[in-house]
């Protein structure tokens, strides 16, 4: 029998200028694809790798995406929410706000993420590797956005999404794995973000790493938006 896999936290409390104005009424979330909201699609590809828990980190018109998603269990899913409050947290902020939600170990993945990776191999090798954190990259030679990763030997050198270097020939794919351990040095209630934690956690030699050579699909742009669209048409039948 398999181990069941850790939960899972969706970062889905921006606020999604980029995609103005579409999302003036509407979190990014529920963006229609091919007919389903976003996170349709992402929840049921999610279920299909072997997640079974869910924890949505909400903020901006996430009772919205509570009305939609409930349970999860029309995916099979046990979907929790945690929402920001009265203030936007950050990306990490929002996660340590869900840790009595998460448990010990837990995978972390940005909500405009659609992402065909092996997530039980990536979770050997974040229990293999012993650190608190594990950033997945991706040879993207920027080609899909930026590259903002320093990744050689299994090993990430830099990361820095405002200051590229030619060295950076990867991306931060979009999915990590922490052990909540990772969180404890920020205070409650206060903003921060992922960004801030890896570089931290750099650092401090607890940020291991795992390649991942399946391309992300995202929603975070216009292009990226159409870009999913054509995806799910062509696979919808398959």
């Amino acid at each position: 029998m398999k181990q069941s896999l850790p939960p899972i936290a969706i970062l889905a409390g921006g606020l999604a200028t980029r995609l103005r104005p579409i999302t003036e009424t509407i979190p990014k979330s529920l963006i229609d694809i091919q007919g389903e909201p976003f996170i349709a699609h992402q929840l049921r590809l999610l279920s299909s790798r072997g997640i079974e828990q869910i924890v949505i980190c909400a903020g901006h018109l996430g009772e919205k995406i509570q009305e939609v998603v409930g349970d999860g269990s029309c995916w099979g899913l046990q979907v929790k929410f945690s929402f920001d409050g009265p203030r936007l947290l950050g990306t990490a902020g929002a996660v340590k706000k869900a840790l009595p939600l998460l448990g010990q170990n837990f995978f972390v993945l940005y909500g405009d993420s659609y992402l065909l990776c092996d997530y039980r191999q990536i979770q050997k090798v974040f229990t293999q590797k012993g650190r608190l954190a594990l950033m997945t990259v991706l040879r993207n030679d920027g080609q899909w956005d930026r590259s903002n990763v320093e990744f050689r030997d299994e090993e990430i050198l830099a990361y820095d999404k405002s200051q590229q270097t030619p060295e950076m020939q990867y991306i931060d794919y979009g999915l990590g794995v922490f052990d909540q351990r990772a969180f404890k040095t920020f205070p409650e209630d206060q903003s921060f973000d992922l960004a801030a934690l890896y570089q931290g956690l750099l650092r401090q030699g607890e940020l291991s790493a795992y390649e991942v050579k399946e391309r992300f699909y995202e929603i975070g742009s216009l292009a990226g938006l159409d870009d999913m669209r054509r995806y799910i048409a062509k696979h919808s039948d398959s």
